[in-house]
């Protein structure tokens, strides 16, 4: 009796350590299949895909009560931000598109906050020289800009919502007051983070490490501070947050402890409607949302590949891989220029996505030899740790979010009683005076989180995102180039063996001159890798950082949805 495709990847996957990576591709040869953890999750009435099982539950109940694909997405951050408060929280920042179903449109959501107005560049620079630094710290008060998360759901609940908020709330907040079961990899992230956060001032130790240190694997832990604050925001509204109990609580803290942020920050926050901007790509339609955040790196990136026939090349080939790292390059030198809060700069998205300049920029790649630096480009200015879901609903609307603190559990700043942490968004201001991302008081910083959806045909074909600071818009190009290059699965797309390209010029990096270095995981072809080494680019191993991905695909033929979730993470895909 043969063994089913699914049987012999998984078998692929078992002999990791007990054979070459080009052997396991063999494998994947012989059964004609890429390779997947698991099979895809199909479901008639509805999906939800997060990086936390019990996260993913409790948005799939909220389905079955009759809630829309946004009130899953909310019931399922809110759970999220207490189970994995390594990655998010109503302290740091969201971003979502929305499918709606009924006019057939896409919806932009950019619920970013913004820097202390009282904190003006020159006192920024005196308590940078204070300390020592000419950049902005990753910890304490200096980098914590207004968190936009509880805006944003009740921005999309708004528009969208079906269910009454507290309904939404009220199982993260059983949750938090009655405790929950820590999982495997959120506790090693979580152990990691306490040792450094916990010298910042406030509660940080006494909300996430009780006892003096953070939970295990498999024990329960409890939050009573975020479920009282929970509360307040189910029963007050996104008010209670921003200009009530909360917010005055942030204010005194902040103020007797000689941060920035005051309830003025707050009241004045808000949240941004967009329309989502989009490149077609050999006859799909992808979409990201504007700057200031990095998605349209990724439109970049795949105009330039659509040049080349990677189908043809293979996947993880050497030709195909250095296209694909060369593409990267070339987009970021243009993200670390131009990408920035539009209200305080020119950004030129037409000129950036049009394919008459990825043209040129294609043209600039060598198909033998790695780069060692490239400059940004002169596009036309015309005027014009992080977690990822997705839910679907039985109407066939889909939310494609993505909500983050930044680094790991953010600042390290928590407000005695409130149960949350703050994020460290700030630390991406540039300090660089004419810089587009050059800090400003009342600014949004450049920010990497970013959800992504593909349509084809003017219908909707694929809501996804990869979590993971910049390797998220190398990440959206594979799982793109991987789905409609190489015909995989939105599963095998996902599990797939993924490169990393760092070193790039940035907000806290200098020009490349070097070629920056690849990660590879495992998985990749030996005989790949020489290739790329001989081609001049510096390749190293890295057992972490490729990223976290989910996606709901669309099935119009058969009427289901397809959901996948990232084995490289906790997560679950739940349908039903």
């Amino acid at each position: 009796m043969h063994p089913s495709p699914r049987a012999a990847r998984l078998a692929a996957f078992l002999l990791v350590g007990l054979v070459s990576s080009s052997a396991i591709a063999q494998i994947d040869r012989v059964t004609g299949r890429a390779f997947a953890t698991r099979s895809e999750v199909i479901a008639q009435h509805g999906m939800v895909c997060t990086s936390q099982p019990l996260a993913t539950q409790v948005g799939l109940d909220v389905l079955k009560q009759g809630g829309t694909a946004v009130d899953a997405a909310i019931a399922a951050n809110a759970a999220i931000g207490l189970m994995e408060p390594t990655g998010n929280g109503i302290g740091g920042d969201l971003f979502a598109i929305v499918y709606e179903a009924k006019t057939k449109r896409l919806h932009g959501l950019n619920a970013s906050g913004r820097s202390p107005l009282g904190l003006s560049r020159d006192a920024l620079l005196a308590e940078l020289a204070k300390l020592k630094r000419t950049t902005i710290p990753p910890r304490g008060f200096l980098p914590v800009s207004v968190p936009g998360t509880v805006d944003g759901w009740f921005m999309l609940h708004r528009k969208f919502g079906r269910l009454p908020m507290n309904r939404l709330l009220a199982p993260t907040i059983r949750y938090a007051r009655d405790g929950f079961p820590v999982s495997e990899l959120i506790a090693y992230y979580w152990e990691r983070s306490v040792p450094i956060l916990g010298k910042e001032p406030g509660a940080f130790l006494a909300t996430y490490a009780p006892g003096g240190r953070a939970p295990a694997k498999g024990e329960i832990f409890r939050n009573p501070d975020l479920a009282r604050t929970l509360s307040l925001i189910a029963e007050g509204g996104r008010d209670a947050f921003y200009r009530g109990e909360i917010a005055q609580r942030i204010d005194a803290f902040f103020t007797a402890q000689g941060g920035w942020l005051r309830k003025v920050d707050l009241e004045r926050h808000t949240s941004t409607w967009v329309d989502p901007l989009s490149v077609n790509y050999r006859g799909y339609d992808v979409y990201e949302l504007p700057p200031n955040g990095q998605g349209i790196a990724a439109l970049q990136m795949l105009n330039i590949l659509e040049g080349f026939d990677l189908r043809a090349m293979g996947f993880n080939s050497p030709d195909a891989l250095h296209l694909m790292i060369e593409a990267k390059k070339l987009a970021f030198e243009d993200r670390a220029k131009f990408y920035a809060d539009p209200e305080f700069s020119k950004i030129p998205l037409r000129g950036l996505l049009s394919k008459e300049y990825a043209a040129q920029r294609r043209a600039l790649i060598s198909r033998d030899r790695a780069a060692k630096t490239y400059d940004a480009g002169n596009p036309a200015l015309q005027e014009g740790d992080t977690i990822y879901l997705t839910t679907a609903d039985a109407d066939g609307n889909m939310v494609s979010l993505i909500q983050s603190n930044y680094r790991g559990m953010g600042s390290g700043v928590v407000v005695p009683g409130l149960g949350f942490g703050f994020q460290n968004r700030g630390e991406m201001f540039t300090l660089v005076p004419g810089h587009a991302n050059d800090y400003a008081p009342g600014k949004r910083p450049f920010h990497t989180i970013i959800p992504a959806f593909i349509m084809k045909d003017g219908a909707p074909w694929l809501s996804f995102g990869l979590m993971g600071g910049a390797m998220q818009p190398q990440g959206h190009v594979q799982i793109v180039v991987n789905l409609i290059d190489f015909g995989m699965n939105v599963q095998e797309a996902g599990d797939a063996a993924r490169w990393q390209h760092e070193g790039s010029t940035d907000y806290d990096t200098p020009k490349m001159t070097t070629g920056g270095f690849v990660y590879l995981e495992n998985g990749v072809p030996w005989e790949t890798k020489a290739e790329l080494r001989r081609r001049g680019h510096d390749l190293r191993t890295d057992l972490g950082g490729f990223g976290g991905y989910q996606a709901i695909q669309w099935d119009a033929k058969n009427k289901v949805f397809l959901g996948a979730s990232e084995s490289r993470k906790d997560g679950q895909a739940a349908g039903w």
